[in-house]
């Protein structure tokens, strides 16, 4: 198979789950070892089309950023917001500067640890939804508090596992910190700005001098489908959220991960 056909496959793996609480990295590692991929870069592919995810963002939510910017100036709960999302970015930003070549060398090349997060993360999500009903104290991301976000920025920390999910840990500990569900939701998107693009500015700064003539290339394909089938799964999780629980997500997780141990043991990967 073409290598720009597998960055394109890829590409919409990223799509798919990078908002969805089921971990973009941990099925873009899979998925890469599964393709035989060879435009990897040591890890550089599958963090830098996160970018995608962030151009989608910024598209989606182009009119409220225009907005928020616009008012920044003037409107001390604008300020406070982005206050509380620069305070939920810094954990995992810090953590993973500090461990990045220990989380790209060890961790990455880890599919059974992927496969272990996958079933737990699913055991999490199922068992949050199932739980008795917690105090619902915030309807609104731009009213989270400074205490809720840092504990959704050591929540976000736990996605420094490839596996975990990024979107997953951050949204159950909105819910556990008592943000509703949509609530959750939207802040996590929000943390995913500075989030993804920093860890994609980060990957391109330090990969440069290793990137290889044709790489370049199978990192733009991989953006562009990335972007475009993001935005597309944003809006649809959204939608999801009003009215459904995050329990068929749970299932996904374990029925994922127990696949990709089964694959392990056959030795495919």
């Amino acid at each position: 198979m073409d290598e720009l056909v597998k960055a394109t496959i890829l590409g919409v793996v990223e799509g798919i789950t990078e908002f969805l609480p089921i971990s973009s990295t941990g099925h873009l590692l899979v998925a890469a070892d599964l393709l035989r991929f060879g435009g990897s870069a040591g890890g550089t592919f599958e963090i830098f089309i996160q970018f995608g995810a962030v151009i989608a963002l910024l598209a989606f939510y182009a009119r409220d950023l225009l907005g928020q910017a616009a008012a920044f100036p003037r409107d001390g709960r604008v300020r406070r917001f982005w206050l509380c999302v620069l305070l939920a970015f810094l954990p995992a930003a810090l953590v993973g500067l500090l461990l990045r070549g220990w989380i790209k060398t060890v961790l990455f090349a880890s599919p059974g640890l992927i496969a272990g997060s996958f079933i737990l993360g699913g055991i999490v999500l199922i068992a949050v939804e199932l739980l008795p009903q917690r105090k619902v104290t915030t309807l609104e991301a731009e009213a989270v508090t400074v205490g809720q976000a840092f504990l959704i920025g050591l929540a976000q920390m736990l996605a420094l596992v490839p596996g975990v999910s990024r979107s997953g840990a951050s949204i159950v500990g909105g819910m556990l910190t008592g943000l509703d569900r949509a609530a959750a939701t939207r802040f996590s998107f929000y943390l995913a700005i500075p989030t993804l693009g920093a860890a994609t500015l980060l990957e391109l700064a330090t990969s440069l001098r290793r990137l290889e003539s044709g790489d370049a290339l199978l990192l733009l394909v991989g953006t562009v489908v990335s972007t475009v089938v993001a935005f597309l799964s944003i809006g649809w999780l959204l939608r999801y959220v009003q009215h459904n629980s995050f329990v068929p997500f749970g299932v996904y997780r374990i029925a994922a991960g127990l696949i990709v141990l089964a694959l392990i043991q056959i030795g495919v990967i």
